[in-house]
Parts: structure tokens; C-alpha cells; sequence
């Protein structure tokens, strides 16, 4: 067999192969950007939050949450200062490890920032607000979500996941997993939001 011939089939095959990638426009991206960022790897702490800003600019929900004593709040009623809301469980461990320092920025904040952490327990009301008074979390309240309707809000598929919205009530971004809020990088984090 001549010597063409039996490299035929492996010309053929590299010119397909060469052809096959010009296609489409070498101008075109292969996909359209994202306006989310990038996942974070995860950090040697545990604390591996990954911001989303595909929301960004959507209303905040007008959504009514509870607490142990029957005191309501209406979510949307907290317009007129930045907000962060949190949603956790306390059968979450990664909830459970960041709830002192959403504590510690609800703290620092005071007056700029309201941080309002609201369980997606579905159990007892009282084991909620036994475990923010048991770890001594002075500044978050027990709100309470038994329905989850704010977690089917946010597609919220991990615990924690927590939401910033601006003085407007306009999403700023969304978290999923738990962020280390007393790291260097919560302040810049905040920061789109506050006036």
C-alpha cells in the first residue's frame, strides 16, 4: 500500500479536527459573561461564602417574619437603612459557627446596618431563641421563618445564606455559605450598600 494512502485517514481526521474549531467568530465569547462573581475556594477557617450579584437591584420581599413571643416583622418595613438578612438553622453548623460574627457586625453597626438573622427552624420557636441567649448574641433577635417561605424566596438551597439590600430596599447581593463577618473584607463587603 502506497505510502499517501495510509496516512490518508489521519490527514483527513487533523484537517476536521482544524476545521471544527473555526466555526464560529474568533470575536464572539464562547458565553456571555456573568455578572455573578467568582465561587471562593474554600478558606482554611471553614468559612467559605460565595457572593451573587445575578439578583442585583431585585425588591425586597414583603414577607412577614415572627418570633418566639408572636412579635411580627414585616421585612419590607425595614426600608430607609441598609439591611442584611440572614437566614440559618440551628441544626446548621456553619450557621451556628458564623452567628458571632453576624453578632460582632450587628454590633458595629448599630445605627448603619440592620442585621436580621431569621431561622428556618421548622421545630420549637424556644430552641431558637435558646441558642442565640445561650451564646449570648446581644445583638440579633430570634426571628423565626417555620414555613421557609423566605428560603423558597431566595432559592436559597445552603444554609447560611444571607442577603444585602440598600437603604432603598434594592439587592445589593446574595451569600451562600457562611462568611467570617469580622474578617478585613466584611467592611468592603457592606460597603455598596451603605449610604
Amino acid at each position: 500500500m502506497p505510502l499517501i494512502a495510509r496516512r490518508l485517514p489521519l490527514v483527513v481526521g487533523l484537517a476536521a479536527l482544524a476545521l471544527s474549531g473555526c466555526d464560529r467568530d474568533a470575536r464572539a465569547p464562547a458565553q456571555p459573561p456573568s455578572t455573578a462573581a467568582a465561587p471562593s475556594a474554600p478558606a482554611a477557617d471553614g468559612f467559605a461564602g460565595k457572593i451573587d450579584t445575578s439578583h442585583k437591584g431585585s425588591a425586597m420581599p414583603t414577607m412577614t417574619v415572627t418570633d418566639p413571643s408572636g412579635a411580627k416583622l414585616g421585612i419590607a418595613s425595614l426600608k430607609g437603612k441598609p439591611v442584611l438578612i440572614n437566614l440559618w438553622a440551628t441544626w446548621c453548623a456553619p450557621c451556628v459557627k458564623e452567628m458571632p460574627t453576624l453578632d460582632a457586625l450587628a454590633a458595629r453597626q448599630a445605627g448603619h446596618l440592620a442585621v436580621v438573622t431569621v431561622s428556618q427552624d421548622s421545630g420549637s420557636p424556644q430552641k431558637v431563641a435558646a441558642t442565640l441567649s445561650s451564646h449570648h448574641f446581644d445583638h440579633l433577635h430570634p426571628w423565626l421563618d417555620p414555613e421557609n417561605t423566605l428560603a423558597f424566596f431566595y432559592n436559597a438551597g445552603d444554609l447560611p445564606t444571607s442577603v444585602l439590600y440598600d437603604a432603598q430596599g434594592r439587592e445589593v447581593w446574595r451569600m451562600a455559605g457562611a462568611h467570617d463577618w469580622s474578617a478585613t473584607d466584611s467592611d468592603a463587603l457592606i460597603a455598596p450598600a451603605m449610604p
